[in-house]
Order: C-alpha cells, then structure tokens, then sequence
C-alpha cells in the first residue's frame, strides 16, 4: 500500500497492475483490503487504484458527519496527485453510493462507472433511524460490537458458517475502523439522495452487480435505475460481499465489462 499526503486528508492506496485504470471502491467499515482477492486477477490487464475512503483504514477519521460528496472529493483529488484523466469507477456498497456522486459531477473523469451490491435509492425513514442509531452505537461503544453482530448479515444466509476465513478477514478489517469514521460515514449514507437520475441520463457505460441472495441491496434495488448502455448482472447464491464470497466471478464480470469499453 502506498499513500499520498492531500489537502488535509491522507488517504492510502494500492497502485497495482499497467493498464485501463480501475478504481475500487470498499463499502461501509472497510477498507482498500476489501478488494484484496479481487485485484490479484485483474491487475494483468489493469491498473487497479484502490484507496481507504475518508473515515475508514489509514485514512483520516475526523469528527462527522461526513457527506457521500467528501468520499467522492478525496477520490477526485487522489486522481488528480495520480495524473489520472480517466478512470472506470466502480463502488461496493457505501462505495457505489460515493461513484455516483463522482460521476453525477465529474462524469468528464470517467469512462464508465459501476455499483457492486449499491443501488441509487436513498434510504426510507427507517433506514435513516438505523443510520443515527449506528453512528450513536459505535461513539458509545467501539466499531468491534458493531461489526460482530452485522458482519455476518453480510454474507449469504448460512454462507459465512462455511467461509469462517473469508467471515474472519471481514470482521479484521471493520474492526480498524475508528469509531468516528465509522459514525461519519453512517450519518452521509442517512443523508444522500436519489440519484436514480444519474444512472438514467447518464451517457456513460455503467456495470450493475447484485447478489441474488443480498438482503442490503437485493437486485430489485440494485437495479432501480438503467440506462441504455447498463450491464446487469446477478451473482446467484450470493449476498452483500461477493468480494469474498465470488471474487473470481465478481472479477471476471468486471474484466468482462472493462474490456468491452
């Protein structure tokens, strides 16, 4: 992992692979490490940035709220250190929320985006609720009870009882999550809109990935907008972290769609 100093937000980062560039987004508690089984089989014929987001890994955790456009800024500025023009831009969870605000206001940067088990809908009124019961629960107690007790919601029913390493891998990786990073975060997911209209209108290619067995981002929701140039597809069997769960069939959609640009 490397790191760039930026404008009072430090952000580490993998720089791995020549190529068409990627950028790999983690989702909610993660970090760049989320995409570690991902990259190894893409970076042959791609250029894989993939950064820790404001709030989450090395990355600076100050006190939030934070917005789904700060996530997105820090990504545009670490492009910009990078000489970067354009990139194919694509968010797991919490991370596909960040590409669409990216591609809503800098679609000249990219050359095709993507959401990884997101969806463009804001949250309801109850998710708002358990957005601010989240971010009060990890200031009173840590990000470790949080994690324990969602981490393995994440996965497909049943499925982390068999993958107690992938399952292990995950839990590590929330539990580096300071607590304010993980508060801030969960207060900009509470308060990001629709943007079901930046699918719609877009003239970019966009790849749409959903777990047929996601209870966060089931594929009706995954897919609650399209456009003209949307590829869709269902990893069947999976829920919410096909990064761990089906990392060669989630890289090989990816590889797919990349190379079709």
């Amino acid at each position: 992992m490397q790191r760039k100093e930026q404008t009072g937000l430090p952000i580490r980062y993998a720089d791995r692979g020549e190529g068409p560039v990627l950028v790999l987004l983690h989702g909610f508690v993660g970090n760049a490490d989320y995409w570690e089984r991902v990259v190894p089989m893409l970076e042959g014929h791609f250029r894989c940035i993939v950064p820790d987001l404001l709030g989450h890994g090395e990355s600076e955790a100050p006190t939030g709220p934070y917005t789904i456009e700060q996530l997105a800024d820090g990504v545009l500025q670490l492009l910009d250190v990078l000489d970067i023009e354009q990139a194919i831009l694509l968010g797991h969870s919490m991370g596909g929320y960040t590409a669409l605000s990216f591609a809503e206001r800098y679609p000249e940067r990219l050359r095709a985006f993507g959401l990884v088990h997101s969806m463009p809908l804001p949250d309801d009124e109850a998710g708002k609720e358990k957005r601010t019961a989240v971010a009060e629960r990890v200031l009173r107690e840590g990000t470790k009870p949080f994690v324990e007790q969602s981490a393995p919601n994440w996965f497909a029913p049943n499925a982390a009882a068999h993958m107690p390493a992938e399952l292990d891998r995950v839990l590590q990786i929330g539990y580096d999550t300071k607590p304010e990073g993980a508060a801030g975060a969960a207060l900009a997911m509470r308060e990001r809109p629709d943007r079901g209209h930046v699918i719609r209108e877009s003239k970019l290619p966009i790849l749409l990935i959903a777990g047929s067995e996601d209870g966060i981002a089931p594929p009706e929701k995954a897919f609650a907008a399209e456009n003209a140039h949307t590829s869709k597809f269902v990893i069947e069997g999976c829920g919410h972290m096909s990064l761990f769960e089906a990392p060669q069939e989630l890289a090989r959609h990816i590889a797919s769609f990349a190379e079709s640009l």
